[in-house]
């Protein structure tokens, strides 16, 4: 695991805090602990890759709430936990992207996988921003006439060809000597000349 990895746990309960902090401090993990959901929306977080064990029921600010105000600032895995689980939430908490929603007593080897799930989701999701914003500097770096033709090139695609009608590209590159009156491609080199 990087160094810089984080594993966030917002839970009320001393008890599981302390127990899931000791099981993942000693599989290597860093750990981060927070009483309450506002006193992680307040905690200025360090940019890294992380994810964030979130108790669903806590006085203030239920999970629910929490995983509503993060998803508006930052893509960091949540994975869920409860005692007291039901349908209805379960179901809000996986259609508003949690990684997982997993009871109390947690199983620990399914903890630890989902946590290296999550960890590797957001090492993607970091990735494909950093990808994503090289480009963006790339683009904004060329003149206003390279940033045309280059909007130009990136708008075909595929699926453009296939709104024209095209369906395979091979099939026409294949037939292009043939309609050049060449027997194959290198004739039709040779033809142009």
């Amino acid at each position: 695991m990087p160094s810089n990895e984080m594993v966030y746990i917002v839970d009320d309960d001393a008890s599981v805090v302390n127990a899931l902090s000791s099981l993942l401090r000693a599989n290597g993990k860093q750990v981060q602990i927070f009483t309450s959901g506002q006193d992680f929306l307040d905690f200025d977080r360090q940019d890294s890759c992380a994810c964030l064990i979130l108790d669903l029921r806590m006085p203030g600010l239920n999970g629910l709430q929490v995983q509503e105000s993060i998803a508006a600032q930052t893509t960091i895995p949540v994975i869920f936990i409860t005692g007291r689980g039901d349908v209805p939430s379960t179901v809000r908490a996986m259609k508003g992207g949690a990684m997982d929603f997993l009871t109390k007593p947690i199983d620990e080897s399914a903890l630890l996988a989902c946590i290296e799930k999550a960890l590797e989701r957001d090492r993607r999701l970091r990735l494909a921003a950093f990808e994503q914003e090289s480009l963006l500097a790339r683009y904004r770096s060329l003149t206003p006439r390279e940033q045309t033709g280059a909007t130009a090139i990136g708008t075909w695609s595929f699926e453009q060809a296939g709104g024209l009608g095209i369906r395979n590209h091979g099939v026409y590159r294949a037939d292009t000597p043939g309609a050049y009156h060449a027997k194959n491609g290198s004739r039709l080199f040779r033809n142009s000349r």
